[in-house]
């Protein structure tokens, strides 16, 4: 049993590593989310700020954006032109998504400046890419209404995974500690 835990001991720690600061980090963002009261920016402020600036993206696209709290449940309806076409959710934010992010950088971490710079410029990266998915699935279902499932489930899905996907394969080759040792 010992020569096993030995042989694959950097496969352990990078898979405890990423469990405990996955549990962390999503325990800590739950915890904000209970905290959120929504008085102030409805219904949290991350999903409140992504309906925003989606709208202000629409708007200088040229189309007549509005956002307004939805009434029913906690997001936010987006309008195109008075059209109600989606609702921005928790979901919406891009946080969960940073956090994966995060949790797998920190598990295959490289040298400290170079890890904190690829997390930063990392999660804005897929923070305004999540903006402009956003805005270009309501665009999408502003002109398209009927590929909606398509839209949501399965284009803008893969957008945002495949960066993920492959910031985290330039992480691992260029940037971490299993890049340093090639």
């Amino acid at each position: 049993m010992k020569k096993i835990l030995q042989k694959y001991k950097s496969v352990i720690r990078f898979i405890l590593t990423f469990l405990l600061v996955y549990a962390v980090m999503t325990f800590g963002y739950k915890f904000y989310l209970q905290l959120s009261t929504g008085a102030v920016y409805y219904p949290d402020y991350m999903t409140h700020i992504v309906a925003q600036q989606s709208a202000d993206l629409l708007q200088t696209l040229g189309y007549e954006a509005q956002v307004l709290p939805h009434p029913d449940e906690a997001s936010m309806k987006l309008f195109i032109n008075e059209k109600y076409v989606a609702r921005v959710i928790e979901g919406c934010n891009s946080v969960s998504v940073i956090i994966l992010f995060m949790a797998f950088i920190l598990a295959f971490s490289g040298r400290f400046k170079t890890t904190i710079i690829y997390l930063l410029a990392g999660s804005v990266l897929i923070y305004v890419v999540n903006l402009f998915r956003v805005v270009i699935l309501s665009v999408g279902l502003y002109h398209y209404p009927w590929r909606k499932d398509i839209l949501h489930t399965v284009i803008f899905p893969a957008i945002i995974y495949g960066m993920v996907c492959l910031l985290w394969v330039v992480w691992v080759n260029r940037f971490s500690k299993i890049a340093s040792k090639k």
